[in-house]
């Protein structure tokens, strides 16, 4: 096996080989239906403390080995928090265009981004932020695949009537690398990164097809040689004619694998503000995308927690810090520090 992967090796046959792949009811026990070959999951009738390592066990294989994608309805069951938190973020959207902020991954105007929306919400209103991660859906999903002490930055995309889709890509760590800055990490290295990042959008609006959801192209994080491919004509031709989208409502959250193949929609409806709340968690062993306060954001919401006004549970809590604070015990001062390595979960069996 070649230590390095090489652009000239990609092949278009052998990737639709591997997605040449149906997801059977047996693979998901736990999943209420499948659709598109994607696994939905109605939160409403799961019980996340009983079945958190079942459910876990099972999400972590969809997002490696299966699908790579799939959906929790009804991930908000009340989306007051929802509601309360869109409105503190478009007043930030409001604030932040008087600076000219810039959205990257999109033509001026078509859209607008928050960066940092975890930081910014948590300074603004630490009791919407307890109530918005103080979520055992969200956290059940982020423990599946990267463990305890994951690390939370999201970004709000807003995309209005018009804008434009997306094209494929992979996400990071490998995907924000150009080609030929890709093709020198090992091939294993191609294998690790998937591994330290989950992918995740929070629906904050009803989404149906026409607003331009995700679309995605399930089972394309198995091809290894995917972050050298998917800038390639002939894949991007062969994602745009096969990809599949799922309509989203309010509350709902969708996960995926960031090698998988996906790219946002465009929004073709006239009147739908296409808003959603990117997460991209990061593995505690691993160097996220954003730069947070998070001393800042701890002294914020540690009064919130503490009075708990918001009448979250033990495990309710324990979400929110974990997507507030630094849980790892490292890096560490070893010389002035007695810390241990623990490491915390709500339910370790």
């Amino acid at each position: 096996m070649n230590a390095f992967l090489s652009p000239t090796e990609c092949n278009l046959d052998a990737f639709i080989i591997q997605l040449d792949k149906n997801l059977l009811p047996t693979e998901v026990p736990l999943a209420h239906d499948i659709q598109k070959k994607i696994p939905i999951y109605d939160v409403s009738k799961l019980d996340l403390n009983k079945d958190s390592k079942a459910l876990r066990a099972e999400w972590a294989n969809v997002l490696r080995n299966s699908a790579g994608v799939f959906v929790l309805k009804n991930a908000f069951q009340e989306t007051a928090c929802i509601d309360a938190a869109s409105e503190i973020f478009n007043q930030i959207i409001t604030d932040e265009k008087s600076e000219a902020k810039v959205d990257h991954f999109a033509a001026s105007g078509a859209n607008d981004r928050i960066w940092n929306s975890a930081q910014k919400l948590c300074l603004l209103n630490p009791k919407v932020f307890a109530q918005y991660f103080g979520n055992l859906a969200i956290s059940t999903a982020c423990e599946a695949w990267l463990g305890p002490n994951y690390q939370v930055t999201s970004q709000i995309n807003l995309v209005r009537p018009g804008g434009k889709a997306q094209s494929p890509h992979r996400d990071y760590h490998l995907g924000f690398q150009t080609t030929d800055d890709a093709a020198q990490y090992p091939a294993h290295v191609h294998d690790l990164s998937p591994l330290l990042t989950l992918q995740g959008a929070i629906a904050h609006v009803d989404m149906p097809i026409e607003s331009g959801p995700t679309k995605i192209l399930p089972f394309s994080q198995i091809y290894r040689h995917g972050y050298l491919a998917f800038k390639q004509p002939d894949f991007i031709e062969y994602f745009e004619k096969n990809n599949v989208q799922l309509p989203l409502a309010k509350g709902d959250a969708l996960f995926f694998n960031p090698a998988l193949y996906h790219g946002g929609g465009a929004n073709l409806s006239s009147n739908i503000q296409r808003m959603a709340n990117l997460l991209q968690v990061s593995s505690a062993f691993g160097v996220a995308m954003e730069t947070l306060d998070r001393e800042s954001m701890s002294r914020a919401l540690f009064p919130i927690l503490k009075d708990n006004t918001v009448h979250l549970s033990t495990f309710e809590i324990d979400a929110a810090v974990t997507a507030c604070a630094a849980g790892y015990s490292f890096p560490t001062n070893l010389d002035a520090s007695s810390t241990s390595c623990r490491s915390s979960t709500r339910n370790p069996s």
